[in-house]
């Protein structure tokens, strides 16, 4: 794959809790620059001016997921509201510990509503710190609740973040059904087309000039 293909594939991310108003505005034009498919931000820096051409994406739950699914469905209204296209929810993973498998997907379910289609929803099931049939679980509560892709990670866990293990089982699990977003970790070009090559359709990451400086045009 060529520059211009993996550009076309990321969701070019800034997340940390530091960052300031001119730190998007620079992802924003470093993006568009780029020609990435969005940019991915925090919920309070909505709405954002961007280039015709380029999704917003935005994140809800984050990082830890433990909030009650009417929060997050709430804090994805709010975003769609502010001109989101694209909401990446964390999961409560403790539902998924227990095996309180109908309530997870009840709470995705609360969220698809308040994210209705064409906009896109991710579900981000943090699998670094899920065991393969704890992925399985969640991909497949995921597919039933409607979302439109699973995604690896946050990439603020302590376990980790995106590996190909997870992005190959999550893509076995979901099929040609969902997308597979591959995000936490990933910094460098070949483990960009690692990613890729194990069945990620996205990828989210903030090191998107070192990916694609190692890429040919």
């Amino acid at each position: 794959m060529n520059k211009r293909d993996v550009a076309a594939m990321i969701d070019h991310t800034i997340l940390k809790p530091e960052a300031t108003r001119a730190d998007v505005a620079r992802i924003v034009e470093e993006g568009a620059g780029a020609g990435t498919y969005s940019v991915c931000v925090s919920p309070s820096m909505l709405p954002l001016d961007v280039p015709e051409g380029l999704k917003v994406a935005c994140v809800v739950g984050f990082p830890s997921g433990a909030v009650k699914p009417e929060v997050k469905a709430f804090e994805a209204a709010l975003a769609v509201a502010d001109g989101a296209d694209e909401i990446d929810m964390v999961i409560n993973i403790e539902l998924l510990k227990d095996g309180r498998l109908a309530e997870l997907q009840r709470e995705i379910e609360a969220v698809r509503r308040a994210v209705p289609a064409p906009r896109v929803l991710k579900v981000i099931i943090e699998s670094a710190a899920l065991t393969d049939d704890e992925i399985v679980a969640a991909c497949r509560a995921s597919a039933q609740a409607g979302a439109d892709f699973v995604k690896t990670s946050t990439g603020f866990h302590p376990a980790g973040g995106a590996s190909t293990h997870a992005v190959a089982l999550m893509r076995a699990t979901v099929g040609d059904a969902l997308g597979v977003k591959a995000s936490g970790g990933i910094r460098d070009a070949e483990t960009a087309l690692a990613m890729i090559d194990a069945g990620a359709t996205r990828l989210g990451v903030s090191a998107t000039n070192a990916i694609l400086a190692g890429l040919e045009e």
